[in-house]
């Protein structure tokens, strides 16, 4: 007998010893799960009837943890167009904290943004003034945050401020009085987002409120 089968036959046993409402919720999850396991496999047998098939690796059965489908699996998150569907903390109206299943932008995503905005090449653009950099890529930063910030959008602001680092490496090679000082540059372009919060997109959404 395999640890698989093993694993499986204490659950089920386990599931005659607990209180009877225990027991539904639990055999009512495996229930779910062996009908899944059937619906994966009577698609891939009719996609195999007319010479397709399902993708391994982006067709897979998820359980959508939260507060209230607290049973395990081995699949909990899956991502989709850009965004990573996973159990999250969030926070109702009235404050208080709950696990749900909730989209945000995906680490996938999140690479392929930071290696777009190192192909702009910022800290060789010092022939531009900082109006310049803002009029230039805007539509870009702000496409991205329309799209990307819908759902939990505090997962992106890493990202954002990734934008900031190379404003800074920008900073110190246009301006002599701040050549080879990050913390300078980072001082001095932290003051102006905070003078000026709606020059660059993603200034908006990081320092429009600390700025009003």
């Amino acid at each position: 007998m395999t640890t698989h089968q093993t694993t499986i036959i204490t659950d089920l046993t386990s599931l005659l010893n607990p209180a009877p409402a225990l027991a539904r919720v639990e055999w009512g999850h495996i229930r779910v799960i062996l009908q899944a396991e059937r619906l994966k496999q009577e698609l891939s047998a009719r996609m195999k009837e007319v010479g397709l098939e399902l993708h391994p690796e982006k067709t897979k059965i998820v359980y959508c943890k939260d507060d209230e489908r607290q049973g395990e699996y081995s699949q909990t998150k899956f991502d989709f167009l850009g965004y990573t569907f996973r159990p999250r903390r969030s926070k109702d109206r009235w404050g208080r904290y709950f696990i749900n299943f909730t989209p945000a932008i995906s680490n996938k995503t999140t690479k392929v943004i930071r290696k777009t905005s190192r192909g702009w090449n910022w800290p060789l653009r010092s022939d531009k003034q900082l109006e310049d950099l803002a009029r230039m890529f805007n539509p870009i930063i702000q496409g991205w945050i329309n799209y990307y910030g819908c759902y939990y959008k505090s997962a992106l602001y890493p990202t954002l401020k990734c934008l900031d680092r190379r404003l800074v490496m920008w900073a110190t090679r246009k301006y002599k009085r701040l050549r080879n000082h990050q913390r300078r540059g980072a001082q001095w372009l932290n003051c102006i987002a905070r003078k000026q919060p709606t020059l660059f997109a993603h200034w908006r959404l990081l320092y429009a409120l600390a700025g009003q």
